[in-house]
C-alpha cells in the first residue's frame, strides 16, 4: 500500500476515535513501496542523499524517532489503539510492542533482544524492528516494523533510525525464504496475546481488536 494512502487511513481511525472513544481498536498490517519517513524532528544529517534534489520518496511525518525506510519484504504494523483501555504510560506500550516482536522472533526459535537506551528489537547485534509511534489523547498511530525478506541496499543510504554503529538485518538471513505474509499471522497472534485482545480478521490489511 502506498505510504501516504496508509497514513490517511491511520489519521481517519484516529479521528474517529477521538470522536468517539468507544470505537474499537484496529491493528494494520501492510507493506510499503519504497519510501524513506522522517520523525518530527529527525536530523537530516541522517540522510546520505541531498533531499532537494532526491529521487527517493521522503516524507516527514508526526511520529517520533529518525529516519527509517520501508519497502516490499517489511512488515509494517500500525497499531490504532486506545490507551485508556490498556495502561496510560507510553514508556509501557513502547516495550510492549518490542515484547510483540520478541515473541515473534521466539517462534521461529530465535532469540529477539533489547539494548537499554534504545527502541526496537535486535537479533544477534543487528536490528530487526524498528518502532515509532504517535499518541493523541491516548489514542497511537504509526507503529513498528519488521525486516522480514526487504531488499536491504535501501538502508545504506541512510543511517537507520540515527544509530551509526549498528547495523540492521532481517529474518532472512536467519531463515532463508521467509515471507511477510506467514509473519503477518505470527505478529497479529503475539499482539493478542501481549495486548489481551481477541481478534477478528476485517480486511486483508487489518484486523478490528475486541477486549
Amino acid at each position: 500500500m502506498p505510504y501516504l494512502k496508509a497514513l490517511q487511513w491511520q489519521r481517519s481511525l484516529l479521528t474517529e476515535r477521538i470522536n468517539n472513544p468507544n470505537l474499537e481498536d484496529v491493528l494494520i498490517l501492510l507493506e510499503h513501496p519504497p519510501v524513506y519517513t522522517l520523525g518530527q524532528g529527525a536530523n537530516l544529517e541522517f540522510l546520505k542523499f541531498d533531499l532537494d534534489k532526491s529521487t527517493y520518496d521522503v516524507h516527514r511525518v508526526e511520529r517520533g524517532g529518525e529516519v527509517t525506510y520501508h519497502c516490499p519484504g517489511q512488515l509494517v504494523g500500525y497499531p490504532i489503539l486506545n490507551l485508556q483501555h490498556y495502561r496510560q504510560d507510553l514508556h509501557w506500550y513502547l516495550r510492549q510492542l518490542e515484547e510483540v516482536l520478541i515473541r515473534v522472533l521466539a517462534n521461529y526459535e530465535l532469540q529477539g533482544e533489547r539494548i537499554p537506551g534504545f527502541t526496537g528489537v535486535w537479533l544477534e547485534g543487528r536490528k530487526v524492528a524498528a518502532i515509532g509511534i504517535k499518541v493523541s489523547r491516548w489514542i497511537t498511530m504509526h507503529g513498528f516494523s519488521l525486516n522480514v525478506c526487504p531488499d536491504m541496499t535501501g538502508f545504506e543510504s541512510i543511517v537507520p533510525c540515527g544509530i551509526a554503529d549498528k547495523s540492521v538485518g532481517s529474518l532472512a538471513e536467519w531463515i532463508p525464504g521467509i515471507k511477510p505474509q506467514e509473519v503477518r499471522f505470527c505478529v497479529a497472534r503475539c499482539f493478542a496475546e501481549v495486548f489481551d485482545v481477541e481478534l477478528v480478521d476485517s480486511q486483508p490489511e487489518g484486523f478490528v481488536l475486541s477486549p
